[in-house]
């Protein structure tokens, strides 16, 4: 049981990565706090894992919204009385545009889920993780935080800013026991791209993301970036902090 003790935070865990990170931190002994938008997928997820015999409980709400992200930890420190690993999953996808064509409404939505979110719930977390001696925060990125071709420029600047965010959280609370890392996730088998309307794709800016789409090397199930997240938030990563690792099966070595 390498989470043997540990209440661990998951956004987006009612579907691909953070369903598969629900399941298998909670087989490895974690109490788990599940978060998603979607109440039905929610509500599976939390079917599952009790039906396995573990422990969790589901938070409902969007991550953009402070309050949903006062709730979440909130779940963790009232249910289960701590929190020791966050797990900043959730994201969405942008319409592939490129900066001459992004949308207001576009940036607003998803710097609200894949960046706000994640800063509201870490600095609600570091705290309480210093005053119980530490704890993990595991942040899911993208290719597209390292290189310019995956997504629109709005993906691309926000999983950017979840880098930025990982490495000034690392380097800021690592001596008082807080880590944090990112997944440099590839192409993964998921939903994301139920997150944005298919007939208003920038067909300009997916033609060039098609270019670098075409060079994946493999697809990726949702269980290989949750076994990645497992060693992150177990204490055998005890050392790692403000690492960005590739789960990409080569896609950043090109």
């Amino acid at each position: 049981m390498r989470l043997e003790g540990k209440v661990a935070a998951i956004t987006g865990a009612g579907s691909g990565m953070g369903r598969a990170m629900a399941n298998l931190f909670a087989a490895e002994g974690a109490k788990v706090v599940a978060a998603d938008w979607n109440q039905a997928a929610l509500d599976a997820v939390v079917a599952e894992v009790i039906a396995a015999g573990g422990a969790i409980t589901g938070v409902q709400g969007d991550v953009a919204q402070v309050a949903t992200c006062e709730a979440i930890v909130g779940a963790a420190t009232g249910t289960f009385g701590r929190l020791d690993v966050l797990c900043n999953n959730a994201g969405v996808m942008d319409d592939f545009a490129g900066v001459a064509e992004f949308s207001d409404a576009m940036l607003t939505r998803v710097f609200g889920i894949n960046v706000h979110g994640p800063a509201y719930l870490s600095r609600l977390a570091v705290p309480r993780m210093i005053a119980q001696g530490g704890g993990s925060i595991v942040n899911t990125a993208s290719v597209a935080g390292m290189h310019g071709g995956a997504a629109g420029v709005v993906y691309t600047m926000s999983k950017h800013a979840c880098v930025g965010l990982t490495r000034s959280t690392a380097w800021h609370y690592g001596k008082q026991g807080v880590r944090c890392n990112a997944i440099i996730a590839g192409a993964v088998e998921t939903n994301i791209m139920a997150s944005v309307d298919a007939s208003k794709l920038n067909p300009t800016g997916a033609a060039v993301a098609g270019i670098y789409a075409g060079i994946i090397p493999a697809m990726l199930k949702p269980l290989d970036i949750a076994h990645l997240a497992l060693y992150l938030a177990s204490d055998e990563s005890r050392m790692i902090n403000g690492a960005l690792i590739p789960a990409d099966a080569g896609w950043t070595a090109a």
